[in-house]
């Protein structure tokens, strides 16, 4: 007898086995309603099994919430290995596949009322119309002009809603609901021009042609010796003894499912090479997966892709946790009926519903926002890479900085590398000065020293030279902690143990790590002294100061205390990129993916941030974002200058 494995909807993660009905065409990753006590519950099929006589009947299935399966067979088999190779549950992972936004019934297609001309009247009808009812002669005429002969009710004005049913009762007009989608980008989206290939560099075009060699089978526009040496470049193989990559087994993806490691420095133009791959995909009727390491860069790259594809700018999707329930559950469907043939989104789109799925695109694949801090503990990354291989698609893994564990794959042979050593516009990489604080905190005596002599003179030459300048601290609040100079007792978060950062803007002590907020203290805790101060400074700090240093200057400061409301990211980086900010004061959100061709100066505040955290992956995550952050500056047609301060100038 056949039997479904279902997991039940809800936070228990109950499985229980169910009987199927004759003539129900039930398949794994279906979406069931079962019988649950004295009560119906719904949940998803994981497997189809038969059953011997087990000594007690199964209580049947009642139906199919929807008719075909929302979860592949490809995604079932991606999600057993995330839960084997992770440690996890099935059913953990089965509910990152299946969000809650699609597996609650309460989430729904959004509907209008469209009124429908559904028999043009003669002209009789009409005359008599006019002269008898005018209102539903209005409707008629409207409704003949329309788009389809249809207008929603809305547009025909509250008072319309009389003569509409008195048309409906006629014969002449049908009531029909009619889909909206909810779209995350409908608010405040700018006019977008649309864009064209650019040419491209020898290292691009070599990279393109790797790619696309793999994935709709174009062979290379040239096969000239000088870039097919560049394509076949790669580092001195790895020294007997080294330890290999841990990451994955790569070895079960074959050779010609590896994985593309696209190499290039900061304005090389990666993401060129990003979009005409898209291109060919597309007109070989695949469908494209985009990954960004931050939302904070989704709206930049999906402008960049709808500015691309303005012709079916329509197609573009758009999938993280920041989306509100009913623009996931639109997003999500429209994905899974191949409406949307491009999805841009954060580390959970990697799952996303996408049909014949052709490239995946991880861009910043360094990134240790890729890696899930919650149960199922999956690697964004690395779940793309095995996707790729089980739905045959072409992966390409972008960055300026490699991980080393990608590095150490390139090495062995498990990813191809590619290379781009120049940045595409010919201009040369900003030039780096390395500041030495400690001399800077001798002249101030000691204070929180955080403006050397050097920025702020480098500043005030881009203010009258009307540029732009990104201020890197990544460190948010106002002050580090707070520090009795009696006793030396600091503040702490009563759960973590880590000192609380003082914000501002609200007048309280948080926690960055679990959010736990404290009144700020007028005396010690301990010692009772009132001359208990601040220590350290953050991003609130930087920008009091800097309003005062620089009274002229419009600066703008980023970070999540600043971006609380919707959309508030997008709308400065366009204020940005429109010149009307001079200054922008940020934390890591700004280190990476930004491209703004006015940006001649990029000043990091404190570059020992991170470096002495009991982590063996703090030195390669500083290198990481320094060399991020410094990419942002001359990626025009202007010289970049990057100003380095640090207490540690020596550090490797």
């Amino acid at each position: 007898m056949p039997a479904a494995r279902v997991l039940i909807d809800g936070p228990s993660e109950l499985v229980f086995d169910y009987a199927v009905p004759d003539g129900l065409p039930v398949q794994a990753g279906c979406r069931v309603r079962v019988p649950l006590r004295q009560r119906n519950a719904t949940g998803t099929v994981l497997a189809l099994t038969e059953t011997e006589d087990l000594g007690f009947a199964l209580r049947p299935l009642h139906s199919l919430t929807d008719p075909d399966p929302l979860i592949t067979p490809r995604l079932l088999e991606l999600a057993r290995w995330i839960a084997d190779y992770y440690g996890c549950s099935i059913e953990s992972v089965v509910r990152v596949l299946l969000p809650e936004a699609v597996r609650t019934e309460e989430n729904a297609a959004k509907t209008r009322k469209v009124a429908f001309l559904h028999q043009p009247p003669d002209e009789e009808t009409l005359a008599q119309l006019a002269k008898r009812a005018p209102k539903q002669h209005t409707i008629v005429s409207l409704l003949t002009h329309a788009p389809e002969n249809k207008l929603p009710l809305t547009d025909l004005g509250n008072a319309a809603s009389a003569s509409v049913r008195s048309l409906v009762g006629k014969g002449l007009v049908q009531l029909l609901d009619q889909e909206v989608r909810r779209d995350p980008d409908a608010d405040g989206v700018d006019e977008l021009l649309p864009t064209t290939d650019l040419p491209l560099s020898e290292e691009q075009q070599t990279a393109l042609d790797a790619i696309l060699s793999r994935s709709v089978g174009v062979p290379p526009s040239s096969s000239s010796p000088d870039r097919t040496a560049a394509l076949q470049s790669r580092p001195e193989a790895p020294a007997e003894g080294r330890t290999p990559s841990l990451i994955t087994d790569h070895s079960a993806l074959g050779t010609s499912a590896k994985p593309f490691l696209l190499h290039g420095v900061t304005g090389s133009g990666k993401t060129e090479v990003y979009l005409q791959a898209a291109r060919h995909t597309l007109d070989a009727g695949k469908t494209v997966l985009v990954l960004v390491p931050e939302i904070s860069l989704t709206p930049q790259t999906v402008r960049r892709f709808r500015a691309r594809f303005a012709d079916i700018q329509d197609q573009v999707a758009v999938l993280h946790s920041n989306l509100s329930q009913g623009e996931r559950f639109d997003e999500w469907h429209r994905i899974r009926k191949g409406k949307a043939r491009i999805v841009i989104g954060a580390r959970s789109a990697v799952f996303a519903p996408l049909p014949e799925l052709g490239l995946i695109l991880v861009d910043e694949e360094h990134e240790n926002t890729y890696k899930q801090d919650q149960v199922p503990r999956y690697h964004g990354r690395d779940v793309a890479v095995l996707r790729g291989h089980l739905e045959g698609a072409t992966v390409v893994l972008g960055t300026a900085t490699p991980s080393l564990e990608s590095w150490q794959n390139a090495l062995d042979g498990k990813y191809r590398l590619l290379r781009l050593t120049q940045r595409a516009d010919g201009q040369s990489l900003p030039l780096i000065r390395v500041i030495d604080m400690r001399l800077e905190s001798r002249k101030q005596k000691g204070k929180d020293t955080f403006l050397s002599d050097r920025l702020r003179a480098a500043i005030d030459d881009r203010l009258e030279k009307n540029e732009q300048t990104i201020l890197f601290l990544n460190r948010r609040g106002f002050a580090r902690s707070l520090q009795c100079p009696a006793c030396g007792h600091v503040c702490t978060c009563p759960h973590c143990a880590l000192a609380l950062t003082y914000h501002r803007t609200d007048d309280r002590l948080i926690c960055h790590i679990c959010g736990h907020q404290a009144v700020v203290p007028r005396k010690c805790p301990e010692c009772k002294d009132p001359a208990i101060v601040l220590q350290g400074f953050g991003t609130q700090k930087v920008e009091d100061v800097f309003r005062k240093v620089f009274p002229a200057a419009r600066i703008a400061r980023v970070d999540a205390d600043a971006l609380r409301k919707k959309n508030a990211l997008r709308d400065l980086l366009n204020a940005f990129r429109a010149r009307k900010i001079d200054l922008l004061i940020g934390t890591q959100m700004i280190a990476k993916g930004l491209h703004f061709p006015n940006v001649t100066l990029v000043g990091i505040l404190n570059a020992d941030i991170g470096l002495h955290v009991p982590d063996f992956r703090a030195g390669e995550r500083v290198f990481q974002l320094l060399t991020q952050v410094a990419g942002r500056a001359g990626r025009g047609s202007l010289e970049g200058e990057v100003i380095v301060q640090t207490f540690t100038p020596h550090t490797p």
